[in-house]
């Protein structure tokens, strides 16, 4: 049990760490595409702040079942329930960005939408798992294996293809294919919903994680067949996304230094930027300095 208590020390802070990067990505990406500020700034970074302290107390929610105790059972239930707080935020920060704004649905934009409904849908299922006595019923299920695979394919995963083909100009010089990588999230979205979606119905069931075969007439075939076709879906996806960087490396548009009007100084200098970056310190007045030097006369953007 002393050795559980320090695997999940480090093991379940560890998934706050990984998806830290992916809220960046989203905090980046989603204003540039909305063509909006992002929104409530002061309260995102507040909520980040929040989940780095909160995912520091919540390593024995998969636990439960070990026989911790009323009072450690307890707290580790309001401290997973409490995380969902900040997580919320950020969901509706994000929301509110969008609202109103005249969005552009390019590739990294889709990738960055099927992780909001993804990321929404991992957070409810971890507030499910956060109450003992249905986590009782289902640690060490495929519930768990599901809830887990939202976190780090639909939230983690999604957020990142949708930065490589954001960065990917600015990395190459070079656009990459829109068509193929609109293929890619679809094909990619299609087989994530049908392996991870379905796979929470055996872990309801009864089956249990780290197991390779079980006897028939469980009630899992079916399920169990869905979720392994979902895997060729994502297969493809990713096949079409590495064609997609190879073909744009060598074939694709040249891309600019700033092919999607952002913000941010990367995007002031060449497409692939130069060893030193840039020739003279950039004279920064607000986040969004590049913004405010090309739309000065936009006083939504501009902050001081």
């Amino acid at each position: 049990m002393i050795w559980m208590h320090f695997f999940w020390i480090f093991g379940r802070p560890e998934v706050y760490v990984l998806v830290l990067p992916a809220f960046a990505f989203a905090s980046e990406i989603i204003p540039v595409f909305s063509r909006k500020a992002i929104f409530g700034y002061p309260v995102m970074v507040a909520a980040t702040l929040c989940i780095g302290f909160i995912g520091m107390s919540v390593w024995a929610h998969h636990m439960f079942t070990v026989g911790m105790g009323a009072v450690a059972n307890t707290f580790f239930v309001l401290s997973t329930m409490a995380i969902a707080v900040p997580t919320g935020i950020k969901i509706f920060n994000w929301l509110a960005t969008m609202w109103g704004g005249q969005i552009h649905f390019k590739t990294p934009m889709l990738f960055r939408a099927g992780f909001l409904f993804q990321f929404l849908i991992a957070g409810l299922t971890g507030v499910m798992l956060s109450v003992a006595p249905f986590n009782w019923q289902l640690s060490g299920s495929y519930f768990v294996v599901a809830h887990f695979h939202y976190v780090i394919v639909g939230g983690i995963l999604f957020t990142t293809f949708g930065a490589f083909y954001y960065w990917f100009p600015k990395m190459c010089g070079r656009m990459y294919s829109e068509a193929l990588g609109k293929l890619h999230f679809w094909l990619f979205i299609i087989g994530f919903h049908l392996t991870f979606d379905f796979m929470h119905i055996p872990g309801i069931l009864g089956m249990p994680r780290r197991i390779y075969t079980y006897e028939p007439g469980r009630g899992w075939d079916l399920w169990n067949l869905i979720v392994t076709l979902g895997v060729f879906f994502q297969a493809a996806g990713v096949l079409v996304f590495v064609g997609n960087l190879v073909w744009s490396y060598l074939q694709g548009e040249f891309a600019g230094s700033d092919p999607w009007d952002a913000w941010t100084l990367e995007w002031s200098t060449t497409s692939p930027p130069p060893s030193y970056n840039f020739a003279g310190i950039p004279n920064v007045k607000s986040r969004r300095p590049l913004w405010d030097l090309k739309h000065p006369e936009d006083p939504d953007w501009h902050y001081e």
